[in-house]
């Protein structure tokens, strides 16, 4: 995944905060299972990284868990959640409702992570005037004077390259601070504009790397062993 985060302080790994998330996840599956504690280790062990990682990355935003007790989930999830930013409910607007788009406007994860879909922009007319989820699409048009109505500051574009910086320029005029780009072009934006951009097909490129680096490995390791 491509990630460019202008917002985030320079002293911490970008990558550091983005396994935030992934510690969260994991919390709260413990959590829901009743468990009281948890472990670097454990976290490390269900995320792939070591314990000593979990530790510095946790460090980075202060001091966190009990000599011989671990961490207290009960604690560590409000922690990392207001350092993510979710101690409160952002407000987002979805432009390009095409089947992505579609797809993303119906996703009824965003709310339970403190995320409210407000407003829905699309540029084609037969398009225009729908509901979805009962939030009825904008017109390109009307971007500006919604998202100032309505306090936006984040936005997901979800539109053809070609139309993606146009939107994202729209989108900053607006008073957007935060984008998250699925169209797949980079974007020209000020640096006050916080910035995430995923290609899916670079995407499945990491994927078949990772499937094709699996088997060179085993057939390396059948050749070591004959």
């Amino acid at each position: 995944m491509t990630r460019r985060d202008r917002a985030a302080s320079p002293w911490i790994p970008r990558v550091a905060a983005g396994r935030l998330s992934r510690y969260l996840r994991y919390l709260e599956e413990l959590e829901a299972r009743g468990e009281a504690t948890t472990s670097s280790k454990q976290l490390g062990d269900a995320l792939g990284v070591t314990a000593a990682q979990v530790r510095k990355d946790l460090g980075y935003f202060g001091q966190f868990g009990f000599p011989g007790l671990g961490y207290k989930i009960s604690q560590l999830i409000p922690d990392i959640r207001r350092i993510l930013g979710m101690e409160r409910t952002w407000s987002v607007a979805l432009v390009g409702i095409g089947n992505l788009g579609n797809a993303l406007g119906r996703y009824k994860g965003f709310h339970a992570h403190g995320f409210r879909l407000s407003a829905l922009f699309d540029a084609n007319p037969r398009i225009v005037g729908r509901s979805v989820e009962g939030l009825k699409v904008h017109g390109t048009d009307q971007l500006e004077r919604v998202i100032r109505d309505k306090g936006i500051e984040l936005a997901i574009i979800a539109v053809p390259a070609a139309a993606a910086q146009a939107v994202a320029e729209q989108l900053v005029r607006a008073g957007i601070r935060g984008i998250y780009n699925f169209a797949p072009v980079r974007l020209s934006l000020p640096p006050e504009v916080a910035y995430v951009s995923i290609d899916l097909a670079v995407e499945l490129e990491q994927l078949a790397f990772l499937v094709s680096q699996r088997d060179r490995d085993g057939l390396e390791g059948q050749d070591s062993g004959a």
